[in-house]
């Protein structure tokens, strides 16, 4: 058995199992294009050897050689779906207005090309997999949408939402959006809705207007919680720029009417240190835990554990 600091993971989600009293973690596989799971009885140890759990497929639209991003599984109706962001580099996007991006960095200057990225949603009879394509000839999100990290959000009459990132890359000032789904999850069953920008984090009004456009707004990895008073909460990740670059960083969100289509506002950063994509799940004995990865961008990225308690418009950690 092993710690959470002794293995790599990207984007980590965990799902309680209580039919086996077992935590479930995914995470994408370093080494080949899948998604992977680990297994834990208490937090603190999981498996040597994790369990390939879903491989992208050769008949899809997306590259069979691609790592696929953010991997979350959430039981739905009797079964559990994963949803799970997929790549085709070969293939490009257009860009809103026709102007790419391009910034400077050491060395000199970077043009970021957007290219087919959007999350899939693939399903599976157990936890363990295997996970099978729902559909294989387009994501959930309109196909010319450079999309990613999808999860889902079942409103309060039922209805299912694909809650997701619109890439930076391809729009500059990054989006979350929200996508109607079919009840049986195989489509989209309307048009995305914009929920709000990067541009409108909270980090950002606190620093001078020079500091606010100095870099594209990201963002990543929205999940969204029914909080006891009738709040709903979403947490998302972005960067938070530094002297020295920029800090990635878990921050979050608040619909007070408890509606999707909000309005949204925006709450101070929950943990930063080049740390986020957090995701909450309750364990097995009543406390409520954020997973999320430190050290985005270099080799030794590693899942983390915080207990956090709910206040009435958010979460904070338990120190």
């Amino acid at each position: 058995m092993q710690r959470l600091d002794d293995f790599w993971a990207h984007d980590p989600y965990i799902l309680p199992y209580a039919a086996e009293s077992t935590y479930y973690l995914y995470t994408a596989a370093r080494d080949q294009p899948a998604v992977v799971a680990y297994r834990s009885a208490d937090l603190g140890t999981w498996d040597d050897d994790p369990m390939v759990v879903f491989r992208v497929p050769e008949d899809s639209w997306a590259s069979a050689t691609e790592a696929p991003w953010a991997p979350e599984v959430q039981e739905y109706r009797g079964r559990f779906y994963l949803f799970t962001t997929l790549h085709d580099s070969s293939r490009q996007l257009e860009v809103p207005g026709g102007a790419r991006f391009r910034a400077f960095a050491e060395g000199g200057e970077t043009e970021y090309i957007p290219t087919a990225r959007g999350t899939v949603i693939a399903v599976a009879d157990h936890p363990a997999g295997p996970f099978e394509l729902l559909r294989t000839d387009a994501p959930v999100a309109p196909a010319e949408f450079m999309s990613l990290d999808g999860t889902l959000f079942v409103d309060d009459d039922g209805a299912p939402w694909m809650v997701y990132a619109h890439e930076w890359v391809q729009i500059y000032d990054g989006t979350i959006e929200a996508v109607p789904l079919a009840p049986d999850l195989t489509a989209a069953a309307g048009d995305p809705v914009l929920l709000f920008r990067g541009s409108e984090a909270a980090l950002l009004s606190r620093l001078p207007p020079s500091a606010r456009t100095r870099m594209p707004y990201v963002t990543d990895g929205p999940q969204l919680r029914r909080l006891r008073s009738g709040a709903l909460l979403m947490l998302w990740a972005t960067y938070q720029p530094r002297d020295d670059g920029s800090d990635y960083v878990e921050t979050m969100a608040v619909s007070r009417s408890g509606g999707l289509a909000g309005p949204w506002e925006q709450l101070d950063t929950l943990v930063d240190g080049n740390a986020g994509h957090g995701m909450l799940f309750d364990t097995f004995d009543g406390r409520t835990m954020l997973v999320l990865h430190r050290g985005m961008g270099t080799p030794r990225v590693r899942a983390e554990l915080h207990e956090v308690v709910e206040t009435e418009d958010r979460v904070r950690l338990v120190h």
